[in-house]
């Protein structure tokens, strides 16, 4: 379905050409590499249907939760720890003259350390969380 309608727009954009300029050229070809990447995603079939588009099993078999489970888990992971070491730059700024300049101009030897040290977050944000101190009672 989807290739039909990626095609059938470059179709459209086909016949506002000449057939031998070089816009009608480098259209067909486009058209030649749609059909290709379709054609070779469908063929393969590993993660994708026979239409070439992504597909996951998400269903209570078991057999498939990595499919879908793992790379959850993954990007939660980082995105965790993305948000935790901006947050501990923030709070690290926090008590500087010009807070507000060091958040446009970034303190690369003040980010570097706290980058690797928050790939422990989440044991950082449960011991916060614990101590009280995740969140902050005055705002």
């Amino acid at each position: 379905k989807r290739e039909k309608q990626q095609l059938k727009k470059l179709e459209s954009s086909l016949k506002l050409y000449a057939p031998d300029s070089a816009p009608a050229l480098a259209i067909k070809a486009t058209m030649e590499k749609t059909k290709r990447r379709f054609e070779n995603y469908g063929k393969y079939g590993l993660l994708c249907g026979s239409d070439g588009l992504p597909h996951l099993i998400v269903s209570g078999d078991q057999r498939h939760w990595g499919e879908f489970i793992t790379p959850g888990l993954l990007f939660l992971y980082i995105a965790g720890w993305i948000g935790w070491v901006g947050r501990s730059y923030l709070i690290a700024i926090r008590d500087e003259k010009k807070p507000a300049q060091k958040e446009i101009i970034i303190d690369v030897p003040l980010a570097s350390r706290l980058i690797f040290r928050g790939f422990s977050w989440p044991v950082a944000a449960y011991r916060e969380l614990v101590n009280g101190e995740l969140v902050d009672n005055t705002v």
